[in-house]
């Protein structure tokens, strides 16, 4: 190879000198197609690579993670549920409650150490706050309350 060749595979120049004119073909031999000319084999150009915005990264990522975290999370909390009660009405039992009015003055505390002294009073107090569906410890006087015994 002629350094005039070389000269004109790098930069382009006809052989006349001057940029853009073209000879026949045949003069070239195989290196007179340009760069990035389609050849008669069916390249194509090369595409430059796939590149990802901020919005992208969060749709392409973000959201799956998203979507799995709330699979996971529902999955988590099906498993975690309580356990049904029974499989049968034979395997239910009836927890023994009385029935007591609250006076003025008295409090869930006060009613769990006079109804069950042996048992730990936060115990009773969770039990009959569950018994009668309760928002909060608080009561009113002359409210109608269930309370365990055992």
């Amino acid at each position: 190879m002629s350094a005039s060749s070389a000269f004109h595979d790098t930069f382009g120049h006809g052989a006349a000198g001057g940029y853009g004119k073209s000879l026949p073909r045949a003069s070239f031999g195989k290196a007179a197609s340009p760069k990035g000319a389609a050849s008669g084999r069916g390249s194509r150009p090369k595409q430059a690579p796939l590149r990802l915005t901020r919005r992208g990264r969060f749709v392409f990522f973000g959201v799956p993670l998203i979507l799995l975290a709330a699979l996971i999370l529902s999955l988590g909390g099906f498993l975690n549920a309580p356990a049904k009660a029974s499989e049968s009405a034979s395997e239910l039992s009836v927890t023994p409650t009385v029935s007591v009015t609250v006076q003025p003055g008295e409090s869930l505390w006060a009613i769990a150490g006079t109804v069950a002294p042996e048992r730990d009073p936060r115990d009773v107090v969770a039990d009959i706050v569950q018994l009668n569906n309760l928002d909060a410890a608080r009561v009113r006087p002359g409210q109608t309350l269930f309370v365990p015994v055992k």
